[in-house]
């Protein structure tokens, strides 16, 4: 006989399990994984105190950081709907993974990261989620990877903290948020469509809609002809009219296509080699579309403000870019 304790509609005997996300302020974190498709419940705590810390504390005891305590939400989740893999490259999304006791401007060892679980099952898949955005980065994390100790819930006050406060305080961007809905949207849009041109044209027209930059678009890699060079060839954008091609290495979109990797720039005019396709344009994110370890395109979004992008901007464009 199955039974779950939860605030949301669950099946009988539907399985469910549960994993322990320390990401900074519990009120953004939790805020965000209840919004994520698949997850059941978000409820924010307190876990790994200290062992000479007895009975359950209070949020002004963890606020002093002598507790032992982080500031943890418990995500329970249907794992046929999602996966634990997922949501641990979801976490990964909101965090700042090199930043030891603080997030945001968040400081104290209440802040810092960590992802528990109370399944050993679940070890290897963390692990690997772990060794992947570490190689990435080139460096160790400083996120702490543990069996969970205890957890206790936060006072009733705590919880679903932005739904009563829509306008608190919260350390992620809101632009998070945003992002989340988009990628999960355009997931579920794309399906199983094979036409990569067909997806890319969704991809743009969402992304132009839902975040309402001044230009998005994507450029793919076009064969050499003849005695030509490879070259990218405008395809489907939303916005005003763009240049037709760009040459390997030229401009913000030929760099990323050369490097294969992001490219952010605060400030077109300050990019060597810019290419000018709209005045207008003051910052821009091109983001390449990698398959099988080869770029076969560039997602480009130019804004009409300066420093309009940063990291968060980046690490979800290169997630919805491995939908295309």
């Amino acid at each position: 006989m199955c039974s779950v304790s939860s605030t949301k509609d669950i099946q009988p005997c539907s399985k469910v399990a549960e994993i322990y996300f320390a990401g900074g302020c519990f009120w953004g974190v939790a805020h965000f994984f209840s919004g994520v498709s698949g997850v059941l419940e978000a409820v924010s705590g307190y876990a790994q105190g200290s062992p000479a810390f007895e009975g359950r504390p209070s949020y002004e005891e963890v606020y002093t950081d002598t507790t032992g305590f982080a500031e943890t939400v418990r995500v329970t989740y249907r794992p046929e709907r999602i996966s634990l893999e997922t949501l641990a490259d979801l976490y990964f999304c909101i965090i700042d993974p090199l930043s030891l006791n603080r997030q945001g401007h968040d400081e104290g060892t209440r802040y810092r990261t960590g992802i528990y679980y109370s399944d050993p099952a679940d070890l290897p898949v963390l692990q690997a989620a772990f060794e992947k955005v570490s190689a990435r980065l080139g460096q160790p994390l400083a996120v702490e990877l543990e069996p969970l100790r205890n957890f206790f819930e936060a006072e009733e006050r705590h919880q679903d903290y932005l739904v009563k406060h829509p306008d608190g305080y919260c350390h992620l961007p809101s632009k998070v948020f945003k992002y989340l809905r988009l990628y999960q949207d355009l997931a579920a849009l794309l399906g199983d469509e094979p036409d990569t041109v067909a997806r890319m044209a969704e991809s743009a027209a969402l992304i132009y809609e839902r975040m309402k930059f001044f230009w998005v678009g994507f450029y793919r890699v076009a064969p050499a002809v003849a005695s030509e060079a490879r070259e990218l060839v405008l395809g489907p954008f939303q916005g005003p009219a763009a240049c037709f091609r760009i040459g390997l290495g030229r401009g913000v979109c030929g760099t990323a296509w050369k490097e294969a990797h992001t490219v952010v720039v605060p400030d077109v005019e300050a990019f060597p080699g810019h290419i000018a396709c709209s005045s207008l344009s003051k910052s821009e994110i091109v983001v390449p579309v990698i398959r099988n370890g080869a770029v076969t395109a560039v997602l480009d979004i130019d804004s009409t403000a300066p420093d309009t992008f940063d990291s968060s901007d980046a690490v979800w464009l290169e997630k919805i870019c491995g939908l295309i």
